[in-house]
């Protein structure tokens, strides 16, 4: 900080932020800080000089998608997500402030400049493209339908139709199983999903292959199978507001991943977390 007053104001502007485990993203955005105000003006709305001059760059994720983000049993934030974006802001030069929240209200919170980033294992999408600025690709994930392993009904994405599934409504998952036919129950984690599947009340569920593999590798004995899984890999990317203010950001954060990717970090990562390297389309 360069002097008093921001750090003052950027301490008030921190304790606003909902960082509890399972907390929810607030509704409301907050007042532009004295420091955030300051920072505008000195840098002419560039959302990375202002993220610099702060020292933090603020990061949505859900904190409940393992192996993506998730407290391990201390109840650390933890997670492949959470070390690419440390990482993203140690090349940066800045500290990461994760805030955790619902998935339906990360999007719109960083619509409302709540958060610059988010990092939450977010699939690119012509729909969201249209709305985001996103990074280059940090990952790559296939698809998977879940279901009981008795199941025998769902052979092909088109065998979604007529089924129950669920998940997080704003999820690509979701949007893939709706475009399929199937009637999507809205859920708030992962968790919840396996409950509704393993007790029978729905008939699948569609999520990555790579957290399907995490989940059993902790429930071993679970009843449950990949039925379907694509082709083609889905995009995982950082999205951002749209706008020249984060044209900047953009461009050092896919630096920053493309260095990551050259020197292994990203391959080291993904081995870590999910047994496989998921930072190349290969």
């Amino acid at each position: 900080m360069k002097n008093l007053a921001k750090l003052t104001a950027l301490t008030l502007t921190a304790a606003l932020a909902l960082t509890a485990c399972g907390s929810t993203a607030d509704s409301a955005a907050p007042a532009e800080s004295t420091a955030d105000t300051a920072a505008t003006e000195e840098t002419g709305g560039d959302l990375l000089s202002q993220i610099q001059a702060n020292g933090t760059i603020t990061v949505a994720m859900e904190g409940t998608w393992a192996p993506w983000t998730y407290h391990d049993e201390s109840d650390n934030l933890v997670g492949y997500d959470v070390e690419v974006a440390t990482k993203i802001a140690e090349k940066l030069g800045v500290e990461p402030k994760f805030v955790e929240g619902e998935w339906d209200g990360l999007l719109a919170g960083l619509d409302a400049g709540r958060y610059d980033i988010m990092v939450n294992g977010v699939d690119i999408t012509p729909e969201r493209a249209e709305k985001y600025d996103f990074s280059t690709p940090y990952a790559y994930n296939r698809t998977a339908v879940i279901t009981q392993k008795d199941n025998d009904s769902i052979k092909a994405l088109e065998d979604l139709n007529g089924k129950t599934t669920a998940n997080t409504i704003s999820s690509t998952y979701a949007e893939l199983a709706e475009q399929y036919g199937a009637t999507v129950t809205g859920v708030d984690d992962l968790n919840q999903t396996f409950e509704l599947l393993l007790s029978g009340r729905i008939d699948a569920t569609l999520n990555a292959e790579v957290t399907y593999y995490d989940y059993m590798k902790e429930h071993p004995d679970a009843n449950a199978k990949i039925a379907v899984l694509t082709a083609d890999a889905n995009e995982v990317a950082i999205p951002m507001r749209k706008g020249d203010e984060t044209a900047t950001l953009r461009a050092a954060i896919d630096t920053a991943i493309e260095e990551m990717r050259a020197d292994g970090t990203l391959k080291e990562l993904s081995e870590k977390y999910f047994g496989t390297d998921i930072s190349t389309n290969e």
